[in-house]
């Protein structure tokens, strides 16, 4: 059986003019239209596995594409679909990093993250990234239509295992003495986050810059902020702890 739990609410931004997802409306012969479906994945073969169980149901449909976190925002901007879902591991802007931009952007726009990693850290930072579901691909065929339906509906759905680490979370923290109302702490910023990524997969600071709309000398006081924090000394050790952190594939 599949359970649920509270999602961690989005950021809520100021009032922002850009489209707001619509929700399903009667069609011309009174039906429901169906929910439109951005899919974002780099691998297109899982995309089109993904795409055929969601177009094989008759209140859902791909209607857009992305094969990365960045693409997906620009994506979901333009304002005609209803429900994201997201990959975790992609280039420039991971399914995590995109669910936070479009949470802070678009909050009224449902998010579900599709990944391959039954892993407490990603589901965590999902939660905190403002995504109402969590599925895995290996169970996709059996879980993602009803996730689907469920965080539409507002109803956050996770697979039935991470229940065991959000209590395990939760003990934890309260034997620590810690805040048990919140997620556990972060151990770098979301633009830290934003930069090891592009730095492990290779890019200059002039490149970053470019990509984050900041300045090079920012990056470099971003990067030399990250290797102060995580005790590390060059971007061979930034790279590795990028690829345990899940933010690039190995």
């Amino acid at each position: 059986m599949t359970h649920s739990v509270a999602s961690a609410t989005p950021a809520q931004g100021p009032p922002t003019s850009e489209p707001s997802p619509s929700t399903t409306q009667p069609g011309p012969s009174g039906a429901a239209a169906p929910i439109r479906v951005l899919l974002a994945d780099d691998h297109t073969l899982v995309r089109r596995g993904v795409r055929l169980i969601l177009d094989g149901e008759p209140d859902l449909t791909v209607v857009a594409e992305a094969g990365d976190g960045a693409e997906a925002v620009a994506r979901a901007r333009e304002g005609d679909v209803d429900l994201a879902v997201l990959d975790v591991a992609m280039p420039r802007m991971t399914g995590l990093q995109a669910a936070r931009e479009l949470s802070r952007r678009l909050p009224a726009l449902p998010i579900l993250i599709l990944t391959m990693y039954d892993n407490e850290q990603y589901f965590f930072e999902a939660l905190r990234a403002g995504a109402g579901g969590y599925v895995l691909k290996s169970v996709a065929d059996r879980d993602l239509v009803e996730a689907c339906h469920a965080v539409v509906r507002d109803e956050p759905f996770i697979y039935p295992g991470a229940e065991r680490a959000l209590v395990r979370s939760y003990l934890d923290r309260l034997h620590r003495g810690a805040d048990v109302d919140g997620l556990p702490e972060r151990p770098i910023t979301e633009r830290e986050e934003e930069i090891l990524k592009l730095v492990a997969e290779g890019h200059t600071s002039k490149e970053i810059g470019a990509l984050l709309f900041i300045s090079a000398k920012t990056v470099e006081r971003h990067r030399a902020n990250l290797l102060q924090k995580l005790g590390m000394r060059d971007r061979l050790e930034l790279t590795r702890y990028a690829i345990r952190a899940g933010l690039i594939d190995p």
